[in-house]
């Protein structure tokens, strides 16, 4: 049976994942094992708190290969820090390496704005591709985040959004994804956006 596998690393958003793919009738499991990532149709990559804390408990659960070989060869999304991690370096409280899948870095927002920026912002989508179909300019996805990426290749920004800065809201190359806002959490959009996702995989066909 195809199935989406939710990495479980120990660090991620999990259940509103998890809830909101079991709301558009798609089937998932949460990955505790490699085995699960290696059967999974599309990979999610979830992730919350500080970089290098998750980058820890990303190699601590034996999962790094795995995420990585899925990451190689079928649809995958990263999430909040989970997008952060798909890049090759962060700042964030001391310098880490991420799992390098995107050229750039991850620094703090340059902005006199409040940090860390919460709750709704509108997109601007720069480059559309399969996860923004159906998606409108202005459209509106939620933020919880107080560092953003620099990514070193501008044709890997999709989308951005105004935080006093230009905020990097999401990326894309071929089959991988990234989300700086909580699509889980991002109403009927953030729905929709999923829901992209899962077409992407045997589980939407």
């Amino acid at each position: 049976m195809s199935y989406i596998a939710i990495v479980d690393y120990g660090a991620g958003n999990l259940m509103s994942v998890h809830n909101s793919l079991d709301f558009l009738g798609c089937e998932n499991k949460i990955a505790d094992s490699p085995a699960v990532i290696e059967g999974a149709s599309g990979v999610i990559l979830p992730g919350v708190g500080a970089f290098p804390d998750a980058m820890d408990a990303l190699h601590a659960s034996g999962l790094t290969d795995a995420v990585l070989a899925a990451a190689a060869e079928k649809p995958f999304l990263g999430i909040c820090l989970g997008m952060q991690m798909l890049f090759e370096q962060s700042d964030e409280v001391r310098s880490c390496k991420g799992l390098g899948l995107l050229p750039g870095r991850i620094g703090r927002i340059p902005t006199k704005l409040k940090l860390p920026q919460i709750g709704w912002n509108r997109l601007e989508i720069l480059r559309p591709n399969a996860m923004t179909e159906g998606l409108q300019q202005g459209d509106h996805v939620y933020f919880v985040h107080s560092f953003m990426v620099f990514p070193s290749r501008e044709e890997d920004l999709a989308a951005v959004t105004d935080y006093g800065t230009r905020v990097p809201a999401m990326v894309a190359r071929g089959h991988l994804f990234g989300c700086q806002f909580h699509p889980e959490k991002s109403g009927t959009v953030g729905l929709h956006m999923l829901k992209n996702f899962v077409n992407l995989t045997e589980v939407g066909q």
